[in-house]
């Protein structure tokens, strides 16, 4: 995007490649923008740190609020893992998809050691 630099780069794991997968195309299409735009702007509504090590990528689409948590992976510089997704029902993050993401997270850090 206008020459810059992308911040970071992007790696799913299998379950959220397979949410995106799931997806209708138009959606797909949507949240995967947003992401690719979030790795060359600072912008809160697309990425934004929802705890310690967990972040979210933040897609509004239709009227579907289409989430992905992610966590930077402390071996790589510059790597953001998205965990999985889902679609927020409420306006607060669900907690049992927080905790999911801190163990994927935990076992993802215990793996590359």
């Amino acid at each position: 995007m206008n020459g810059e630099n992308n911040r970071f780069e992007v790696e799913f794991l299998k379950e959220a490649f397979e949410f995106i997968q799931n997806l209708d195309s138009k959606t797909r299409e949507k949240v995967l923008e947003n992401i690719r735009i979030s790795r060359f702007q600072n912008n809160p509504k697309l990425l934004k740190k929802v705890e310690k090590d967990i972040w979210e990528f933040r897609t509004k689409y239709m009227s579907n609020q289409i989430r992905l948590l992610a966590f930077w992976d402390v071996n790589r510089n510059s790597f953001i893992i998205c965990s999985h997704g889902f679609i927020k029902k409420t306006q607060k993050l669900p907690i049992k998809e927080l905790k999911k993401a801190k163990r994927i997270r935990r076992e993802y850090i215990n793996k590359m050691k």
